[in-house]
């Protein structure tokens, strides 16, 4: 496998409460919301978020900025956290669940080369955000998420904000989504110890699989269904919640 040694070794989906990450933090703070002016305070929270945080980074993908602009953060936080929502740093959405950082949302969109035909399955939905970042690039978006009452928020959220093409499920994502298979690209945002089997037979030929291998500290992992066989990429150190239900059976 070829590591990829260039970007800095973050940390997100953290253990619940704890929005501690590996390497400095570069804060986009807004400033105190005042009534008029909150959403121009968003909109300009998010310009900075993709150019100091995501941009300098490494990411390079004008769709994946473009889309980054655009998606609404605040709306996938708590109330009590919106302020924090452009923030470089993972932010818990409850039980003991966190949206991920910025950078690594868009780093893993960037990571699986989506194309608007694609269909892409998400493990893990959470809050939603990743799964409406990925429906403004693709065609069709899959999202399974394990725990039920997160998964019934997110179904609400992106039902409000217009998503017709993401199509919601409550269960264990260890299994995929196989009525569904092949899929062009599958991004996991829980951490098995292993990547399972069966996500892998779910990649259409030519399709790419990124997952967080490990379980306390782990390594972002690219698979791709290439002619030749099965090919494993190292990306970049991560940490995320471990991956429950069957994984942890799995083991």
């Amino acid at each position: 496998m070829r590591r990829r040694s260039s970007h800095p070794a973050l940390c997100l989906a953290l253990l619940p409460m704890l929005w501690l990450q590996c390497g400095p933090s570069r804060s986009s703070e807004l400033r105190p919301l005042q009534a008029g002016v909150e959403s121009d305070n968003y909109r300009a929270a998010r310009e900075r978020m993709v150019r100091d945080q995501i941009a300098d980074r490494g990411v390079r993908d004008p769709r994946v900025l473009a889309v980054m602009r655009k998606v609404e953060r605040h709306l996938f936080v708590p109330d009590l956290l919106r302020r924090a929502a452009y923030t470089d740093q993972p932010l818990p959405i409850g039980h003991g669940q966190t949206i991920s950082q910025p950078y690594i949302v868009a780093y893993m969109t960037e990571a699986l080369e989506l194309k608007p035909q694609d269909r892409v399955l998400e493990v893990g939905t959470g809050s939603g955000y990743q799964a409406a970042v990925l429906a403004e690039l693709v065609r069709e978006v899959y999202s399974i998420e394990i725990v039920e009452p997160l998964s019934k928020e997110a179904a609400a959220r992106l039902q409000r904000l217009g998503y017709a093409n993401i199509h919601l499920r409550v269960g264990d994502g260890y299994r995929g989504w196989p009525e569904a298979a092949p899929f062009d690209a599958i991004m996991v945002t829980a951490a098995p110890d292993h990547i399972p089997p069966p996500l892998i037979d779910q990649l259409a030929p030519g399709g790419r699989l990124v997952v967080p291998v490990g379980r306390f500290f782990q390594e972002l992992v690219r698979v791709r269904r290439t002619p030749q066989g099965v090919k494993q990429e190292e990306l970049l150190p991560v940490r995320f919640v471990p991956m429950v239900g069957e994984a942890e059976k799995a083991r």
